[in-house]
């Protein structure tokens, strides 16, 4: 703090969600100070009870995890995927996505990867935090950038990183576009105990109404073998189904899923999510970059939204870590130019693949119905083909930031 009574950092990160406290991490990590402000107080966030929220963690973001310092805190509470089997409706006929080498990614309870990042950046000598505090007004000065919490505390940095949500006040201040639209869709979310062992494998259905999927999940403190369920459907029908009695909601499911898990029960509470899409027109302003779902918000069909936002967070580390080491201004319109270019191409078309792929499946008819079933065979048929999904769904093509790779910057 200096004589004014302001709070200085290199780097003040608006939004303490899990991509906020990552990229804290990452910079405090390469020697880059980082103040980070949360509205949320530290209990709230880190509530322990499970509610059937999980996150797959694909390979390249594990090697971000890992090489953070992550990996004795978590590698026990993951779920390793070895595999996906992917399949048109109730057909039985699926295509199996399975890594020759290595695994696709590892299931994590999200409280449990809260905890052991929260943990993490609290020790950490080069990070602040102020929790349950908000953001009164925000200033992008030509120099500098600075914040006003409602406490009285000032804050200010040569740059503010917006991690604070699809409904992001930062973005807005900055006058930043957004593209949006809603799906008519709901995913409720919740989690099993079966009889039949999961083998790490991971199931996606794809209906008209929606994809129905079953993540799996490390075994429970009792024995019993559990997936997390992603289960996506008409906002209408979602609303029926949480009114439902818990037998009457696995009945349903059974229908979904057959014998495929055995006996099924539930194991979590049963929540509703509204999806949509959005994208920022711009990823970065004057003295500001987005990360996470302040920049983008995809269907959750791919599983591939917190991956998309660590991507963020492993970028922007790399690029403002190199500008440091040439004695660039955090601030400077070269480096955010370049995380813009970096980033924005990746994102937009991962958003557009899901949007494509959602609206695909989302066609009636026997017609559409007979050529997805035939798009799926050739996936399995076609070695070449397969190999270059598996690459996409662990995270493996194009430009890497080097912390994906498993390297620090």
């Amino acid at each position: 703090m200096d004589g004014t009574g302001t709070e200085r950092s290199d780097i003040l990160i608006l939004g303490g969600g899990l991509i906020g406290m990552t990229l804290a991490l990452s910079l405090a990590e390469h020697g880059i100070s980082c103040v980070l402000v949360e509205k949320n107080p530290a209990d709230t966030m880190l509530e322990s009870g499970f509610d059937g929220r999980t996150s797959a963690i694909i390979s390249s973001s594990w090697n971000m995890l890992t090489t953070l310092g992550l990996k004795a805190e978590l590698e026990t509470q993951g779920c390793a995927i070895h595999g996906i089997e992917v399949r048109e409706g109730k057909n039985r006929k699926s295509v199996d996505f399975t890594p020759e080498d290595g695994i696709l990614g590892m299931v994590f309870e999200n409280a449990a990867l809260r905890k052991a990042v929260y943990a993490k950046i609290r020790a950490h000598p080069l990070v602040t935090l102020h929790m349950g505090a908000d953001v009164t007004t925000r200033e992008f000065a030509e120099h500098s950038a600075h914040v006003t919490l409602d406490d009285g505390v000032i804050l200010s940095a040569r740059l503010i990183v917006a991690a604070d949500g699809r409904n992001s006040p930062t973005r807005t201040a900055a006058g930043i576009n957004l593209a949006q639209w809603r799906y008519p869709h709901s995913a409720i979310v919740t989690a099993i105990t079966h009889t039949v062992p999961h083998r790490h494998i991971a199931h996606e259905s794809f209906f008209r109404a929606g994809p129905f999927a079953l993540l799996p999940m490390n075994d429970g403190a009792d024995g019993m073998h559990r997936s997390s369920v992603i289960w996506t459907m008409a906002e209408s029908d979602a609303d029926g189904m949480l009114k439902l009695s818990g037998r009457g909601f696995l009945a349903e499911m059974r229908k979904i899923m057959g014998n495929m898990l055995g006996d099924i029960q539930l194991a979590a509470p049963r929540q509703a999510y509204p999806l949509g899409l959005h994208h920022a027109a711009d990823m970065t302003a004057h003295r500001l970059a987005l990360v996470g779902d302040s920049a983008h918000g995809i269907h959750p069909i791919a599983g591939q939204g917190l991956n998309l936002g660590l991507r963020d967070a492993a970028a922007l580390t790399e690029v403002l870590v190199t500008g440091a080491r040439l004695g660039l201004d955090f601030g400077d319109t070269q480096l955010l130019n370049r995380y813009a270019r970096w980033r924005s191409l990746d994102t937009l078309l991962v958003t557009a693949a899901t949007d494509n792929l959602t609206r695909l499946f989302a066609l009636p008819g026997n017609i559409p119905s007979s050529l997805r079933n035939l798009g799926l065979a050739a996936l399995q048929n076609i070695p070449a083909l397969k190999t270059f999904f598996i690459d996409e769904a662990r995270g493996r093509s194009g430009e890497l930031p080097k912390l994906l790779k498993g390297a620090q910057v």
